[in-house]
């Protein structure tokens, strides 16, 4: 079983990274440094603080909670 840390990136790159304009694009758009795309990127993901992982959700318009339950769908 993968860690939550990197299950957490990967769903971010899979689902919404990957299907932006570019990693500026996704920095920009959800108020994070684009080092830190590059960070969810890695193939071990990092342990992202959950400050980043909240202005994530708020620029998708998600509740943290309802992050978390689409990661537990996922990785069922």
């Amino acid at each position: 079983m993968s860690s939550i840390n990197k299950r957490i990136c990967n769903y971010i790159s899979s689902k919404w990274i990957e299907k932006s304009k570019s990693n500026r694009a996704f920095a920009t758009e959800h108020n994070i440094d684009e080092k830190t795309v590059r960070k969810i990127l890695e193939v071990d993901g990092y342990r992202m603080p959950i400050e980043t992982l909240d202005r994530i959700c708020e620029a998708r318009e998600i509740k943290i909670s309802d992050f978390f339950k689409l990661i537990e769908k996922e990785y069922q």
